[in-house]
């Protein structure tokens, strides 16, 4: 029963150096360079259901790193030195410097170490940008 016209597309990979503000459904095989939790806090009904965590990675390939928001399960895949493919990842913008993040609708898969050295002095989320609306006449 084969369906005509619905065959996955490829997905095509990106480099860190290539990702820009409010872009999505990025692919990229990153490292991970650190990962520091920088929230960890229970629900406020009491219940051990779920915590919410929350851990600021360097993140980043032969090109650049960029920082990686990795919320609660996300944070134990993002451990330094992995090496990751973030499939669907968006750039979510956070006081003016790109933020690289993945949600419900992507994932995150860990793979062997790959044989690349990180460009760790080309730091996209360094780069401050700013909101400027554009009217038109």
């Amino acid at each position: 029963m084969a369906t005509p016209n619905t065959s996955l597309r490829k997905p095509t990979f990106v480099k860190v150096d290539q990702l820009r503000p409010g872009t999505s459904g990025h692919t990229l095989t990153v490292k991970v360079v650190s990962s520091k939790l920088v929230l960890q806090k229970a629900r406020p009904d009491g219940t051990q259901a779920r915590s919410v965590r929350i851990a600021e990675c360097i993140v980043g390939d032969d090109t650049g790193v960029i920082v990686f928001t990795a919320r609660n399960d996300q944070v134990d895949l993002l451990k330094e030195g992995a090496t990751v493919i973030l499939r669907n990842a968006k750039i979510d913008m956070f006081r003016g410097s790109m933020r690289l993040a993945v949600d419900k609708w992507g994932r995150i898969e860990v793979i062997e170490p790959e044989d690349f050295v990180v460009k760790e002095d080309n730091n996209l989320s360094l780069v401050e940008y700013e909101l400027i609306n554009v009217v038109e006449e």
